[in-house]
């Protein structure tokens, strides 16, 4: 007969939970909402991770820069890659993804850099400066008599529209078709769908293409003080851009600079204002907004995984990832390590020492991160500065389904009217 203390450790037991086995799945509602408490547990638990899909998750902040500075990990060599040798006649935006900076590697990648940088230089995005503060006041102007509004509708998706188009030089009447174009455009950061887009995305993508075309050719032309005109002329040595890569280029910029600016405004405003006393400091000392930014960056990073491919062998965290197995390199997860960041739970705008992993890292690090950087601040200042009763309207909040950019479909706001 079994001891009594024996059957009751066996009664014990069976009261406590069993903890699940760990996967990895993206998709699921619950991650979407709130991915960071899978992963804290892929960081303790298995820090390298094979998911159900056969992709391997890196979550750690020391493997994740490790990786993002490895040469054996490739870009060109991602998923819409595959996807893009897949099909016999690839979609429009598969194919244009495929000429992408993103998703290049040295050689191409580093020309392809460095003819850009000559064009988009800090120059040229300090100067859009001034054009910033007028669109940040203008777009406040329009709502600050109504008590309420939509930040990521009324506020952050005009914002970085009207940034590009000023830089671009894009004319004042082709914006707002531009802004829906440049919407499908951000397909491109989310390869798994990119093997079945809609004819909408497609018809759109040939669209804004042809657009352009006309404005480079009108460009050529009648060179203006405008990004287009600059990209035209950049010369390194005898090289210059293709008349492809100078439309992929364009395209590029519109796609990746309004879904990190809408997400990085969006997500910082949602943070400041669930931690009333982190607002509270910011809007009492708005000296201290690029540390604020840069913490906003960690804590809620507008994109959360970067996509990879093994072209060779290599070890990471002591595991073999084998040739043309797919990688995730988990940005958000690396940002939220206590091995890098002290108690990364919390929101501290003053946080110290802050290298953040929201912008990447390596040579992939991402070119329109300053220009993304000076809307941020400006446009989180003027917004706490000009409409300081802030306060949300709900607390259930929906989060886009894609699983790379992180960002809310809507955040409706009260404030007090003004005028």
């Amino acid at each position: 007969m079994q001891p009594v203390a024996s059957q009751n450790q066996k009664l014990t037991n069976l009261d406590k939970p069993e903890k699940s086995k760990l996967k990895f799945n993206p998709f699921l509602p619950e991650f979407l909402a709130d991915p960071y408490p899978i992963y804290a547990r892929l960081r303790t638990e298995d820090p390298v991770h094979i998911s159900p899909l056969g992709i391997w998750i890196i979550s750690r902040y020391t493997d994740v820069v490790q990786a993002l500075h490895d040469p054996r990990l490739s870009s060109a060599q991602s998923q819409i890659s595959r996807y893009s040798r897949q099909q016999a006649t690839p979609s429009p935006v598969v194919s244009l993804s495929s000429k992408c900076l993103f998703f290049r590697d040295p050689p191409d990648h580093t020309r392809l850099r460095r003819l850009v940088s000559k064009a988009f230089n800090a120059r040229v995005i300090e100067e859009m400066r001034s054009h910033i503060v007028n669109f940040v006041n203008e777009l406040l102007d329009r709502v600050e008599g109504a008590g309420t509004m939509d930040i990521i509708a009324d506020f952050c998706r005009p914002l970085p529209v009207k940034t590009i188009s000023e830089l671009l030089g894009i004319p004042e009447v082709d914006r707002s078709q531009l802004k829906q174009w440049s919407h499908w455009l951000a397909h491109i950061f989310d390869p798994m769908k990119a093997s079945n887009l809609g004819e909408e995305i497609d018809q759109a993508v040939l669209a804004f293409r042809d657009y352009l075309i006309d404005l480079i050719a009108e460009r050529r032309q009648h060179p203006q003080k405008d990004l287009i005109s600059a990209l035209i002329q950049a010369r390194d040595e005898q090289d210059k851009l293709t008349e492809d890569e100078l439309l992929v280029t364009c395209m590029l910029l519109f796609a990746s600079g309004e879904e990190t600016t809408v997400n990085l405004i969006g997500n910082s405003m949602l943070s400041l204002l669930r931690h009333p006393d982190q607002l509270e400091n910011l809007k009492e000392n708005p000296s201290l907004i690029q540390s604020a930014v840069e913490e906003l960056l960690r804590y809620e990073s507008p994109l959360q995984i970067c996509g990879r491919t093994a072209v060779s062998n290599l070890e990471i965290g002591g595991k073999t990832i084998r040739k043309d197995v797919p990688v995730f390199l988990l940005l958000g997860s690396a940002n939220r390590d206590p091995a890098q960041f002290p108690e990364p739970d919390r929101l501290d705008l003053a946080r110290p020492n802050n290298r953040h992993l929201a912008f990447g890292d390596g040579i992939h690090y991402c070119l329109g991160s300053s220009l993304a950087r000076i809307q941020g601040q400006i446009a989180i200042n003027t917004l706490i500065q000009r409409l300081p009763t802030l306060q949300l309207q709900t607390d259930k909040l929906e989060w886009q389904g894609n699983i790379f950019l992180r960002g809310l479909q809507a955040l409706p706001v009260t404030f007090t009217k003004r005028g």
